[in-house]
């Protein structure tokens, strides 16, 4: 193991998109681990969409970043994580953590799983899309399902699942061509759009002539506009993200008949994956037995190298990924 740890700062506060500008790389020494915790050795890392927000304040500034993170325990003291366990946890942003065991998670021994899927399809992704569909939503068979950002970590398990689960007609937006011939020829999309193409709404109507139930929403604007345009009777919308206004934070309102509510008897909710954590076990065991038997497959952009980080990140937010986008230790 290297005797130098490295983080990423955030140095100051973006307008608009972030740059490599934004961030700093410090070197310090490895930490020791004090009595009653162990020193990891981060191995996956998560770049999530909601780091954006944080940057605009929640972050402090000139100090390590937070984020969602795979860690083998290098050096323990204490008894509860044991030198070799892989663990998850959110001092993420930084090659080394020095943890306690209440800040972590111990990884099920999920046998022929990868390990990345516990940052992917297994992790905070998967559980974001499995809540939308099974719980606020209440997925039924036969729905017709629209999803925004269809393309990104969220879209593609939504999409994956709600295929499994016994959606019908499935329409997804990303924004290039490769993305849409990637949702249709691999997710199990039956059709799908690149919203550059022209108004969202003129591209929904489209592909779904006759309407949807459902629509799981990363995107936001006028994605979010033309779907409840489109939405039947008793229709449901799930609001995951609005990744379209992270960097745009003076984009306008959307623009939707407020009457359609009430006179199609819409349902219109927000979640908080970290509010249905007692969901993982529910996840574990639809997706487990599906991926070992084929059923269920990965959808990863891997970034290697830690110090790729800030670029991975950058990336993400420029739409480069397909599926989740991960950065691997090499």
């Amino acid at each position: 193991m290297t005797d130098t740890a490295l983080t990423v700062h955030q140095t100051a506060r973006p307008d608009g998109f972030p740059t490599a500008a934004h961030f700093r790389f410090v070197q310090s020494p490895v930490p020791e681990p004090a009595p009653g915790t162990a020193l990891l050795e981060n191995l996956w890392w998560s770049v999530d969409p909601y780091h954006r927000e944080m940057m605009d304040g929640d972050f402090a500034l000139d100090a390590p970043l937070e984020g969602r993170t795979l860690g083998r325990v290098v050096a323990s003291r204490t008894p509860e994580l044991p030198e070799g366990e892989v663990v998850f946890h959110r001092q993420g942003w930084r090659t080394h953590s020095v943890v306690r065991p209440e800040e972590v998670r111990r990884l099920p021994r999920h046998a022929d799983v990868p390990l990345s899927a516990y940052l992917s399809v297994l992790g905070g992704t998967g559980l974001t899309a499995w809540v939308a569909l099974t719980r606020i939503a209440r997925l039924r068979s036969g729905d017709d399902v629209f999803v925004s950002g269809a393309a990104g970590g969220v879209g593609t398990a939504t999409g994956r699942f709600a295929r499994l689960l016994g959606a019908g007609r499935l329409i997804g937006s990303a924004g290039s061509p490769e993305k849409v011939k990637y949702l249709t020829e691999q997710v199990g999309y039956d059709a799908a759009f690149d919203y550059h193409e022209g108004p969202v709404a003129s591209l929904l109507a489209g592909a779904a002539p006759d309407g949807v139930d459902l629509f799981v929403d990363n995107v936001g604007g006028g994605h979010l506009g033309a779907a409840m345009g489109a939405l039947r009777e008793r229709g449901r919308v799930v609001r995951v993200g609005t990744i379209s206004q992270y960097n745009t934070p003076a984009a306008p309102p959307v623009v939707f008949d407020h009457a359609d509510v009430v006179e199609k008897s819409l349902r219109i909710e927000g979640f908080l994956v970290s509010d249905h954590r007692d969901a993982q076990e529910e996840l574990y065991d639809f997706a487990v037995p599906r991926l070992r038997s084929g059923e269920l497959s990965l959808d990863e952009t891997v970034v290697d190298g830690f110090d790729r980080i800030v670029e991975a990140f950058l990336l993400m937010l420029r739409g480069g990924n397909t599926g989740k986008i991960l950065v691997r230790k090499v």
